[in-house]
């Protein structure tokens, strides 16, 4: 069931990809960009991860805190998205737990209009990103959340496709 505006965020207690512990509650008092991604090898996954990295001191600048999730093993977003060695939180998730608090969904068609997206697979492409290993993790969507200081959701977004989230301007502008 996904999450709307203005609900308290689903608490979680969890370790990052590196086993540093990861309290949702401990961020109480920031703002939090909270994305949920496909399995660690998704090539618009790890895109978007290197757009998140690019971003940061920006994002820093507005005193938001990013927490992403991935539906993968420990050692499998270390091998992927972990080596670009990401300045924020880093899940893994491979049983789904969190990612149902949040509603995340799935999609084969998500896939195919990912494949549309001619600039995204262009920059996929170009920048190393592409893959074979992706395309037997399930197909979900990505979810993207903004909480506020109290720990509310502000703005709830559910993808459409592989490669669609929030824009990156909105939540610098958050």
């Amino acid at each position: 069931m996904r999450l709307n505006q203005g609900v308290k965020a689903p608490i979680f207690i969890t370790k990052d990809y590196q086993g540093k512990k990861i309290n949702l509650s401990d961020y109480h008092g920031k703002r939090i960009l909270l994305s949920f991604f496909r399995g660690a090898s998704c090539p618009f996954c790890n895109l978007r991860v290197h757009e998140l990295i690019k971003k940061q001191n920006e994002f820093k600048e507005q005193d938001i805190e990013i927490i992403a999730f991935f539906s993968s093993t420990k050692e499998e977003v270390q091998q992927y998205a972990g080596k670009k060695t990401p300045p924020f939180a880093v899940i893994p998730d491979p049983k789904f737990d969190i990612y149902k608090r949040y509603g995340v969904e799935s999609s084969i068609s998500g896939m195919m209009k990912a494949m549309l997206r001619m600039g995204t697979m262009v920059k996929i492409v170009m920048g190393g990103f592409f893959n074979m290993k992706s395309m037997s993790d399930k197909p979900l969507l990505p979810a993207d959340f903004l909480i506020d200081e109290n720990g509310m959701i502000y703005k709830a977004y559910y993808g459409s496709d592989f490669g669609d989230h929030i824009d990156l301007e909105e939540i610098v502008n958050w």
